[in-house]
């Protein structure tokens, strides 16, 4: 009973005494936040509401801490690991309460049973090595849904995966019924619930893939109002080329654009960010709706199959492996890979790095190592890798710079994306780029507290509230009431990331406490194993 003689309520879960920074962009504020079946009920400032007046079943004292809307990851592939372990502990830790999934071309929809095995070695490049036992969105919002996740996922289609089910792995343009078959199956897609598309512009099949075919694609987008996110094409003379083909893209089927991970991988091109910027902001002056992900790192990550010359990698790696056995078809691709990868960016041997084989053979070392070790020359050995292990090693490219990464996370178009996997924390035999384990406690720590290159409204809207504005998520994504209770509280003062390269991965700091629908799924830094996640559906 209340003092007056009332009943008072008795909440799931409060959140009291925190510094609430909602993710709108709006100011911090020392408020309790209540919850009742995974929704925030009410937000209360503590100079009007003593935390002793509020009941719960369960309560966390926030004194001190932030709490903040959990973070959309908007660029992930965890498509298929979640499949295998729904935990997502690398995430959670981070917290990170969504993930969007399907990005740069790889989606784990739609699956053509015919081509399975073509699938199954194209998601290899990105996600995990897993057979799809379900053809359609439906089917494997039911698998992760038998497996149980304890985060939510955001389905988009892929390209890539659009092409290996209406064609293989052939390097061509489609025909009519093959195009016909592609917009159908994004249109199912799209009307089972994913939020758009993407691309991923230098990786095959997707490659392959001109702007003609990308843009009839993008129309089916338009019709839906779903998303366009795009893997850029490895366009000359620089990136500019690539943000000029995703602006116009825009322009001419009036989709909103996403480019995905802006980087400057060109070492000649190095610390001219501004450049870049100034093509988004213009493109915005002229009415295209186009931002842009980025993570804290100046390093990527992708298979090592990659990088070799698209022609190399058609068919599938059955196929690569058959071609490479050819004497002249081996010296045709090592005359090509003297011109660089990716339409001339120069080989920096020592800036591969090996992250993980499926033997562990190699992690942790750069190919100029690997070279010197087997006593063979750096391409010659980059053919042989990619022999033996197909799609299934990965390696880390330190081809970046810390300048144009504060530039790009610095810019208002820009929204935090990891690029990495829910997986793990335990590595045995690889080293993961540390992207899967700390982009947002970095973001926090190195960027906002240390570095002063974000204040801390403004990122936390970044990984909250704005990316589930651009993806047309409307009941999450800031702490509002009626909103889902997706929540994460940390220490401003601790957070950081503590993963490295080359080194088996570790936890990051300062994350004390993530809520997904209402559910407590990290306790005082420590994994609960609920998995209260589910996959969210476009409305279109």
């Amino acid at each position: 009973m209340s003092a007056r003689g009332g009943t008072v309520a008795m909440h799931d879960l409060a959140i009291v005494n925190g510094t609430v920074v909602d993710g709108t962009g709006s100011a911090p504020r020392t408020a309790h936040v209540r919850i009742d079946k995974g929704i925030i009920v009410a937000i209360d400032d503590a100079s009007s509401c003593p935390a002793e007046t509020i009941t719960a079943r369960s309560t966390i004292d926030a004194a001190g801490r932030v709490v903040s809307p959990g973070f959309i990851d908007i660029h992930t592939h965890s498509d298929l690991t979640l499949v295998e372990d729904g935990r997502g502990e690398s995430k959670l830790r981070q917290g990170v309460t969504t993930e969007v999934v399907g990005n740069c071309s790889f989606s784990a929809f739609p699956i053509e049973p015919k081509h399975l095995d073509l699938h199954a070695d194209h998601l290899a490049r990105a996600t995990a090595p897993l057979r799809p036992w379900w053809t359609d969105l439906d089917g494997y919002a039911d698998a992760l849904h038998d497996q149980g996740i304890a985060i939510n996922v955001v389905p988009l289609a892929g390209h890539g995966t659009l092409r290996v089910a209406a064609m293989g792995v052939d390097q061509r343009p489609p025909t009519t019924d093959e195009l016909r078959r592609m917009r159908r199956d994004l249109a199912l897609a799209l009307e089972q619930g994913a939020f758009g598309m993407s691309t991923g512009l230098t990786h095959v099949p997707s490659a392959y893939g001109d702007f003609d075919e990308v843009a009839a694609l993008a129309e089916v987008l338009a019709e839906h109002r779903a998303l366009y996110a795009t893997h850029s094409r490895a366009s000359e003379p620089d990136e500019r080329a690539a943000v000029a083909e995703a602006i116009e893209l825009g322009r001419r089927t009036g989709v909103t654009v996403e480019f995905s991970h802006l980087a400057i991988n060109r070492p000649d091109r190095w610390g001219t960010g501004a450049e870049l910027l100034a093509l988004f902001d213009s493109a915005r002056e002229d009415g295209v709706d186009i931002f842009f992900d980025v993570y804290p790192y100046d390093a990527s990550s992708s298979s090592l199959t990659q990088y070799l010359p698209p022609w190399v990698q058609a068919g599938g790696t059955t196929a690569m492996r058959e071609r490479l056995a050819d004497p002249s078809q081996r010296r045709r691709a090592l005359v090509d890979m003297a011109d660089g990868w990716f339409n001339g960016i120069p080989w920096l041997w020592d800036r591969f790095h090996v992250s993980s084989t499926p033997d562990g053979r190699h992690v942790g070392l750069s190919l100029e190592q690997i070279s010197a070790q087997e006593d063979v020359e750096p391409d010659e050995l980059t053919l042989r890798l990619c022999e033996e292990y197909g799609n299934e090693i990965q390696v880390v490219l330190f081809y970046r710079t810390e300048e144009d990464v504060s530039a790009f996370l610095r810019h208002p178009l820009a929204v935090v994306g990891s690029d990495g996997n829910a997986i793990a924390l335990h590595q045995p035999s690889a080293r993961p780029h540390p992207r899967n384990f700390g982009t947002f406690p970095r973001v926090l720590g190195r960027y906002v507290r240390d570095r002063s290159v974000l204040e801390l409204s403004d990122a936390v809207r970044k990984m909250s509230h704005e990316p589930a504005r651009r993806l047309g998520i409307t009941d999450r994504g800031s702490l509002t009431v009626g909103k889902a209770a997706d929540v994460v509280v940390f220490d401003a003062q601790r957070v950081i990331d503590r993963a490295d390269f080359g080194k088996q991965p570790e936890r990051p700091e300062g994350i004390s406490h993530v809520v997904v629908n209402g559910d407590v799924v990290l306790k005082h830094g420590e994994i609960v194993d609920r998995r209260p996640g589910r996959m969210l559906r476009h409305a279109g």
